[in-house]
C-alpha cells in the first residue's frame, strides 16, 4: 500500500546500509526519495535507478550534511525536483575514534560529538521553517544502543548519540505544535559496511546472546523509520525505538 505517496523523503547517508534499506522502503510506500551522498556517486545512481525502475521517483544528490552551505543547496534542489521535504531520515554515518577513553585525545572525542550534533542541528533547522508553514513534517534521527549501554571503545560514539537522542526531543517539542513530530530509532549492531570491521565472532556473540538470536539487517531498521514516517505514527512523538532484537530491552 501506498502509505507515503506523494510525500518527500530526504535520505543523508542514503545510498547505502540503512540509510539506502530506509530509501528502498520508502519509495516502495509511494514516497519521493532524495538519495542524499558525499562520495559514492555510483551507489546512489544505482539505487535511485532501482527505485525508478520499479516505478518511484528518486534523485542522488551530492551534499556533506556537516556543511550548512551544502545542505541548503541540498534542499533547495530537492525541492526544485521533488518538491516540499515531508521526511528526514537523519542517517549520516560519522566516522570516530575507537579506543579507551585514557587513550583519546579531547580532539577525537569533541571531533564526534561535533560532527553528530552539527548534522543533526543543519539539517533540522534547514527543513524546519518549511515544515512548520505547512503544518506537517517526519524527522527520524539514527542513533545507536551504544547510548545507553557502555560497551568497550565506543565512548566518543555513545556519548555522541545520547545527545542527539536528547537533541530530538527539543524538537519534538517545538516542532509538536506545528504537526511535525521527530522520532530516534536505536539499532544495536547491524551487518552493514560501516560494522564490516567487527570480527564475525563477536557478531556471533551478539546473535546468541539477542532474544532474535541474529544481528540485524538493514531492511530491519528500515521497517522502524518507515513506520515513523508514515502516518500510522502521527500520535508518536520524541521517543526512542530500540530496533535490537531485544537485546538491550528496557
Amino acid at each position: 500500500m501506498n502509505y507515503l505517496n506523494g510525500k518527500v523523503a530526504f535520505v543523508s547517508g542514503g545510498s547505502r546500509g540503512i540509510g539506502a534499506a530506509a530509501s528502498l522502503s520508502l519509495a516502495r510506500l509511494g514516497a519521493k526519495v532524495a538519495v542524499i551522498y558525499v562520495r559514492q556517486a555510483d551507489a546512489a545512481q544505482a539505487l535511485v535507478d532501482r527505485i525508478r525502475e520499479a516505478g518511484g521517483e528518486a534523485e542522488p544528490v551530492q551534499a556533506d550534511v556537516r556543511d550548512p552551505e551544502q545542505v541548503k543547496a541540498a534542499v533547495a534542489r530537492v525541492q526544485a525536483t521533488l518538491g516540499d521535504i515531508d521526511i528526514v531520515v537523519n542517517n549520516a554515518h560519522m566516522s570516530f575514534a575507537m579506543k579507551p577513553l585514557t587513550a583519546m585525545q579531547w580532539e577525537e572525542f569533541a571531533q564526534k560529538m561535533n560532527d553528530e550534533l552539527k548534522v543533526a542541528f543543519t539539517l533540522t533547522n534547514a527543513v524546519l521553517p518549511s515544515m512548520m508553514a505547512r503544518n506537517y513534517g517526519r524527522i527520524i534521527y539514527i542513533s545507536s544502543d551504544a547510548a545507553d549501554v557502555a560497551l568497550p571503545y565506543m565512548a566518543a560514539h555513545g556519548t555522541a548519540k545520547g545527545a542527539l537522542n536528547a537533541f530530538a526531543k527539543y524538537v519534538a517539542l517545538e516542532g509538536a505544535p506545528y504537526g511535525i513530530t521527530a522520532n530516534v530509532v536505536s539499532p544495536g549492531l547491524v551487518r552493514t559496511e560501516a560494522s564490516s570491521v567487527t570480527p564475525e565472532a563477536v557478531k556471533q556473540q551478539i546473535a546468541a546472546m539477542t532474544p532474535l538470536q541474529r544481528i540485524a539487517e538493514p531492511d530491519d531498521i528500515a521497517g522502524a523509520i518507515a513506520f515513523l514516517a508514515s502516518e500510522e505514527s502521527r500520535f508518536v512523538t520524541g521517543t526512542c525505538m530500540h530496533v535490537n532484537g531485544g537485546l538491550y530491552m528496557d
